[in-house]
């Protein structure tokens, strides 16, 4: 990831049968309505603004911002296409998800590892 997002985990701790996208959103310090630009980029390959925000019913900034922070964290990638008449548009294509769960597993493992030392160093001062 290109920056270490914030991310809400404890969130999780509070489900006992967390969604997909609630995973997603909470380890990737995303919005839901990121996670869901992301998965609707995973059925739509190549998408652009306005066709992401026609699918998802959003105003086109919006769409445009959640763009933007999918793409700091790696889960979108943005290509640039040429028109013809001048001037280019950009595309959107999600990144694969095998990658992206590998992306979770790996930040999952760190927070766990990070879990573990702090109990572990834990010195008992309670008298």
């Amino acid at each position: 990831m290109s920056d270490t997002p914030q991310h809400r985990l404890g969130e999780l701790m509070e489900e006992s049968n967390p969604a997909f996208e609630t995973v997603m959103s909470c380890v990737f310090g995303i919005e839901d309505h990121e996670t869901r630009t992301y998965l609707t980029l995973c059925s739509q390959p190549g998408s652009t603004i306005e066709e992401l925000a026609a699918t998802l019913e959003r105003d086109r900034s919006t769409v445009n911002r959640s763009l933007s922070t999918l793409h700091e964290r790696d889960l979108v990638r943005r290509d640039r296409r040429l028109l013809d008449g001048g001037g280019y548009i950009y595309q959107y294509t999600a990144t694969a998800l095998p990658e992206v769960k590998e992306m979770l597993h790996e930040a999952l493992d760190v927070w766990t590892a990070t879990v573990h030392d702090v109990i572990d160093e834990f010195d008992e001062t309670i008298e």
